[in-house]
């Protein structure tokens, strides 16, 4: 299943601004792009439905949520 299609869907459309999708770049900063702790819940509920995985909320680090590169890698980690 292709991760991070839907998910920069999401979070591009719901989570920063961003005047022009296709020229955010997957290492793109998130949080500098306005994503705040309450896009980092609405994304996390998001992925556990989206790709039926538990992201522990133990896990939350700026680190896993920085940038769509990121969150992919984060998620794959859980769908195993």
């Amino acid at each position: 299943m292709d991760i991070k299609t839907p998910l920069r869907q999401f979070v591009l459309t719901e989570l920063v601004y961003c005047d022009d999708i296709n020229n955010f770049g997957d290492t793109e900063d998130l949080l500098e792009a306005g994503m705040d702790s309450m896009g980092i819940m609405r994304l996390i509920m998001f992925a556990e439905r989206e790709f039926k995985v538990t992201l522990p909320d133990t896990e939350v680090e700026p680190d896993s949520v920085r940038s769509i590169n990121a969150l992919v890698g984060w998620i794959e980690e859980h769908k195993k």
